[in-house]
């Protein structure tokens, strides 16, 4: 019998064969075998579990939340009859064996992966994902619970508890750029629960770029981190507390106004930066909430008023996207499975990863007949992904769109 991941005669091993069905046109075996290259994770002898098989297993075993290791292992295999007759030394590695491949695969392969894959997907002709020249994005953050073991706990921490509750998870926090109109992820960060996520924030904005109008709410918004986002050409639509000081230097014919603001710290040295402010409220019964939003967009005439006041709540659509990782594509109640640090991190990371790819599929199928990619169904192609995963003996017969990292399978 061959020793396991020995190439047999015919030459075709198993973990050769291993993909992730549709998904497979959105991560192609040449662009991961690249980051493994890229990351030094070349294996120095061959194994059960080589480290590109490992690769689409972490990916797996997110878009299969909630199987057991070893399940996760069948089912990527399970449309390979053909192959696995003939690879005689290939057997379904233990859990024991999957977490060790994992702990020597690293995070880092799956950020680099995520560096190379994720990026905005709409195009020129995508509906709902652009205001005139600006494509709309926004940044948020949220938080995901993680095994409650002594190393996770000293790292990330926990959220605190009050008298007579019962103990917390240990949390991981991440921030996040979404581009609203696709839900695509293309910036990611993570980091303790004690690190907030306008600490978190700047590690995201070298994504930014001009022709982008970024949309944030007030928990986000300060003026060091202004500054900077604003520094990358980006546009900005940040909505700001009520108790911030906005003077009125010039006031437009829609309502908004010219303003300035400057550092807490700063009132004596009189740094500034210019900004429009739009007031309003919902004019709802009992609803006396008035939104006050900042805007880098200073000509009334390029952007209104009533306008940006509709954006700033398309911006919210960033926390369906979190939602749909959380919840459909995650399953509630979401608890991540990795015991240690690293794991944690790149599970993240593979999380991102698989829904950055459930989405770009579901843009190029809005894209024939110009649909808005928020009107197709994410837990339907969430299902069909999944379907296919265990059918991929064929594997995709899907097109891969022009890019320097598509291939056609």
């Amino acid at each position: 019998m061959a020793r396991p991941g020995q190439v047999k005669s015919s030459g075709e091993r198993l973990s050769d064969r291993i993909a992730l069905g549709v998904l497979t046109r959105v991560f192609p075996p040449e662009l991961v075998d690249e980051v493994i290259v890229e990351c030094r994770r070349v294996e120095q002898r061959s194994r059960l579990l080589p480290a590109r098989v490992v690769v689409y297993f972490v990916l797996a075993m997110c878009l299969f939340s909630g199987q057991g290791y070893e399940e996760v292992a069948r089912l990527l295999t399970q449309g390979l009859e053909r192959v696995r007759r003939r690879d005689e030394g290939w057997r379904v590695p233990t859990t024991g064996a999957i977490g060790r491949a994992r702990r020597r695969l690293g995070p880092e392969p799956l950020k680099v992966l995520f560096d190379r894959v994720c990026r905005p997907v709409a195009s020129a002709e995508t509906a709902g994902a652009w205001y005139r020249d600006w494509r709309l994005v926004a940044v948020d953050g949220t938080v995901f619970d993680v095994p409650d073991t002594e190393a996770n706990a000293g790292f990330f921490g926990r959220p605190g508890t009050g008298r007579g509750q019962q103990r917390t998870y240990p949390q991981v926090r991440v921030a996040a750029l979404v581009e609203c109109g696709t839900h695509a992820v293309f910036a990611a960060q993570a980091g303790p629960l004690s690190v907030h996520e306008r600490q978190l924030i700047p590690g995201l904005l070298g994504r930014l770029e001009p022709g982008m109008l970024l949309v944030a709410d007030r928990g986000i918004t300060g003026f060091e981190l202004w500054k900077a986002a604003s520094g990358t050409g980006a546009d900005l639509l940040w909505r700001v507390r009520k108790n911030i000081i906005l003077p009125v230097l010039q006031a437009f014919e829609d309502g908004s106004y010219l303003s300035e603001i400057v550092a807490s710290r700063d009132w004596g040295n009189r740094d500034p930066a210019r900004v429009r402010v739009i007031e309003y409220s919902l004019g709802r019964s009992g609803d006396e909430t008035v939104y006050r939003l900042i805007t880098t967009i200073c000509d009334s005439q390029q952007a209104p008023a009533t306008d940006l006041a509709a954006l700033y709540h398309q911006g919210w659509e960033i926390e369906n996207t979190l939602d749909e990782m959380k919840t459909h594509q995650g399953g509630r109640p979401l608890v991540l499975r990795s015991q240690y640090p690293d794991g944690v991190e790149q599970e993240i990371y593979g999380f991102l990863l698989v829904h950055h790819a459930l989405r770009d599929i579901m843009h190029h199928t809005a894209r024939p007949p110009r649909l808005d990619p928020d009107r197709t169904s994410f837990t339907r192609t969430l299902r069909i992904a999944r379907r296919h995963v265990t059918g991929q003996g064929a594997l995709s017969s899907l097109p891969a769109q022009p890019g320097p990292h598509t291939h056609h399978l």
